[in-house]
């Protein structure tokens, strides 16, 4: 649950994905449910001599368990709930 709340106030923000598949896809975060499933907007490849194809994509989908690596913004972290949540699951809360 704590990724989830994290995701849901990025949504709006430019994210970069890394995939499964090494294919790296940035754009704006439009969407996000409870299984990290996400919707991007605006999106562009990041290698595109790599992947030719994936070029023309502005909208896609991507199902949470191919996603390896998220690239957050800098401004997109909020610290001191990441270390209320640590602090809970150390205490077993």
């Amino acid at each position: 649950m704590l990724f989830f709340s994290n995701f849901k106030e990025l949504v709006g923000k430019e994210v970069t994905m890394e995939l499964k598949n090494d294919l790296a896809i940035s754009g704006v975060l439009h969407s996000v449910d409870q299984y990290l499933n996400i919707k991007l907007e605006n999106t562009r490849v990041v290698d595109q001599d790599r992947f030719p194809h994936m070029m023309s994509v502005r909208n896609c989908f991507i199902r949470g368990s191919v996603v390896r690596y998220v690239q957050l913004p800098p401004d997109g972290v909020n610290i001191d709930i990441l270390h209320d949540a640590t602090r809970r699951e150390a205490l077993g809360v």
